[in-house]
């Protein structure tokens, strides 16, 4: 099994930044992708970032150029660095693992989230 601890989320004015955390624990396989997902109410949750336990990113098209993920695998942690936050960025906010296909045993859980973190920008 394995959990996830968010921190980081928080109020902010738009044109801020914030830098969300998010620590992996217990049973961490090394082949692995890290991300965050968003909710906005009504809407549906959506991807923002992902980043490969080699360094391969993706973005939504939505940040791209303002967020960056990063990880340090040392610490089974991944990061969202925020910047230039619009009010539109405003939703929960989950870390997301998920072992690489390839390593996927039949019947055993492959993908976990955290328990989500409010991110408000207000204009």
């Amino acid at each position: 099994q394995v959990q996830l601890v968010e921190s980081g989320g928080g109020l902010v004015q738009a044109g801020g930044s914030l830098r969300l955390s998010c620590a992996a624990s217990g049973s961490i396989f090394s082949i692995n992708v890290m991300g965050w997902y968003r909710q906005a109410p009504g809407k549906q949750r959506e991807l923002v970032a992902i980043v490969t336990s080699d360094g391969r990113t993706n973005y939504a098209d939505s940040v791209k150029g303002r967020f960056t993920i990063s990880r340090d695998n040392a610490k089974n942690t991944v990061y969202l660095q925020m910047n230039s936050l619009r009010p539109e960025d405003t939703a929960v906010y989950y870390c997301h693992y998920e072992e690489s296909a390839e390593i996927r045993v039949p019947r055993r859980p492959y993908d976990y989230w955290g328990q989500g973190t409010q991110v408000t920008v207000s204009s």
